[in-house]
């Protein structure tokens, strides 16, 4: 009689999909989610419709990461470049019929709104590392150049609409791809030189408001009560933490009102209030062991596309990290930047959560080839 084979059961199906996944990673953006809910909460007051929307955002990026981790890298090469043109089309079209809203053309309705220049923290670094692996073995200054192009299309789009923030984030996901291809550290002295000798002119082109952060941060106190008001709540609350903070729950500047944009912006003065220096140390330990990780799966990538790809995923999870604390800390303007993992908004959960996803890809990939 013939043999029958009888089909797998679905415990043997499904095991492929969890097999390979990079478990000090994972453990890294537990800790960080965790420590996220655990602050988020005090900072909402008790406003469980918006934790609960969160926790939704929380399980959709959770999915994101998931499948985005079941793509391969060779595949999230091949969607590099429509997924740049896309992004700028979309930029485009919010530049001409956006919707606008506190003086800012930033969204578009096509059905739902969407902010599309969130698509171009993640295809801005694709395309350039699709470009790069493209040009392997003959990367010379030329390329770096139409890098440049490639990356002032969409940022100047962004900082048009105006989205200092997000322009700024989009260019440092850039950059980092350009720098890990090989940019000489003589070119960037130039370009730094560049952007200092270019500082008056970029003054001109700032909107009022802009201004007036810069001029806050170096010195809040000469409107204590309009533009410098966030500034100086939020050192108050960080000083008053000390080392081992209020208690949790029992932030007296947070739950008081007086800190700005608690839940979303100015989260982190939030916990280093309720926490105090322990509390920072633990978020600080947290995001090191993201970055760290991260970087080591960049070295560990085996072409080219794989290696930028990462390196500059992973700088991003630190520019996010450096410039909310910088701006909270006083030291750094106010900008549009949420804490990685713990501010609310679903949105910039969403992505931090689909860059975290092509990390394991990208290690996941490794694991299995050589298995």
């Amino acid at each position: 009689m013939p043999t029958v084979i009888g089909r797998p059961a679905l415990r043997q199906r499904l095991r492929p999909l969890f097999v390979g996944f990079d478990l000090p990673l994972l453990l890294a953006l537990a800790l960080l989610v965790t420590i996220g809910g655990v602050v988020l909460y005090s900072a909402l007051q008790g406003q469980s419709v918006r934790f609960s929307d969160q926790l939704r955002s929380l399980a959709v990026a959770c999915l994101v990461l998931f499948a985005v981790a079941q793509v391969p890298p060779q595949r999230l090469m091949q969607v590099a470049p429509p997924l740049y043109l896309l992004g700028v089309a979309l930029l485009l079209a919010t530049a001409l019929f956006g919707s606008v809203h506190k003086g800012a053309r930033r969204w578009l309705d096509v059905g739902v709104v969407i902010q599309p220049s969130e698509i171009m923290k993640i295809a801005m670094p694709l395309m350039l590392a699709w470009y790069f692996q493209k040009r392997e073995g003959m990367i010379g200054l030329r390329d770096f150049g139409v890098a440049a192009v490639l990356l002032a299309v969409p940022v100047g789009l962004i900082m048009k609409q105006p989205d200092l923030g997000t322009a700024m984030l989009v260019l440092s996901t850039g950059f980092f791809v350009i720098f890990f291809a090989g940019l000489s550290w003589r070119v960037l002295a130039l370009l730094a030189l560049g952007a200092a000798a270019s500082a008056p002119v970029l003054w001109h082109f700032m909107h009022d408001y802009q201004r007036q952060r810069v001029l806050m941060l170096l010195n809040p106190q000469s409107d204590p009560l309009g533009t410098g008001f966030n500034i100086i709540q939020s050192t108050i609350a960080i000083g008053s933490g000390g080392t081992w903070g209020q208690g949790y729950l029992h932030g007296s500047q947070a739950h008081l009102n007086f800190i700005p944009e608690s839940h979303t912006d100015f989260v982190f003065a939030v916990l280093a209030e309720e926490w105090g220096l322990a509390g920072n140390l633990a978020l600080l330990l947290g995001y090191l062991f993201l970055i760290v990780r991260g970087l080591y799966i960049a070295a560990g990538a085996p072409t080219l596309f794989s290696r930028l790809l990462a390196g500059s995923i992973t700088m991003i999870f630190f520019t996010y990290a450096f410039v909310n604390m910088g701006m909270v800390s006083g030291i750094l303007p106010v900008v549009g930047v949420p804490l990685p993992f713990v501010s609310y908004g679903g949105t910039a959960l969403v992505t931090l959560m689909l860059g975290s996803g092509i990390l394991l890809s990208i290690a996941r990939s490794k694991r299995l080839v050589q298995s």
